[in-house]
């Protein structure tokens, strides 16, 4: 947390929270002002939809055979935009510096970009959609305990096995997804 902001912080859905479209949602924070937040989940895969699928939709020719990741439903808001979230190697004109050495590409740039042989992304991965909140909104529903947070590792952000990554972020804190209470405020 950098200024009393979560940009480049992970978001760990508490058990319980008010909304199931973020029910054991792993969110990275990637922007975070005093006027508003806006994060992507990285554990909610688009089943059946691969990133070489949707490079070959947009008409993106790929010099590299590209791995069948899947892409990740960012979130609830504008679904039909795209994301790319990226190791800070590859920067272009409209990147956002995320932290964490991550950064985050809005354009058609960083999907041009991943299907190169050179000047790509180490690591990166395409999500449509994002999470958004208003002005002191995520940071009141932190103080009510409906997110926890921690730091992001790429495995959490970009590895496989995305059934597992809400546990293992709380793991990474110490905490047992079976010993968590359902109802905030309560043990």
């Amino acid at each position: 947390m950098h200024d009393g902001f979560f940009a480049g912080q992970l978001l760990i859905a508490m058990p319980g929270i008010s909304d199931p479209r973020f029910e054991r949602s792993l969110i990275l924070v990637c922007a975070h002002d005093a006027r508003h937040a806006m994060g992507l989940a990285v554990n909610r895969p688009v089943e059946g939809l691969t990133v070489p699928d949707l490079l070959a939709r947009l008409d993106i020719q790929s010099q590299i055979k590209a791995p069948p990741d899947l892409v990740l439903m960012g979130g609830p808001v504008e679904r039909e935009r795209g994301f790319v979230l990226h190791t800070d190697d590859y920067l272009a004109e409209h990147s956002l510096e995320v932290g964490a050495g991550l950064a985050l590409t809005p354009t058609r740039d960083a999907l041009e970009a991943m299907a190169q042989n050179s000047g790509r992304p180490r690591r990166s991965a395409l999500a449509l959609g994002y999470a958004g909140w208003g002005a002191g909104q995520l940071e009141d529903e932190i103080k009510e305990n409906v997110w926890l947070t921690c730091e992001p590792d790429e495995q959490l952000i970009f590895g496989g096995g995305h059934d597992h990554k809400w546990s293992r972020a709380l793991a990474k804190l110490g905490v047992d997804p079976e010993r968590l209470s359902f109802a905030a405020g309560r043990a």
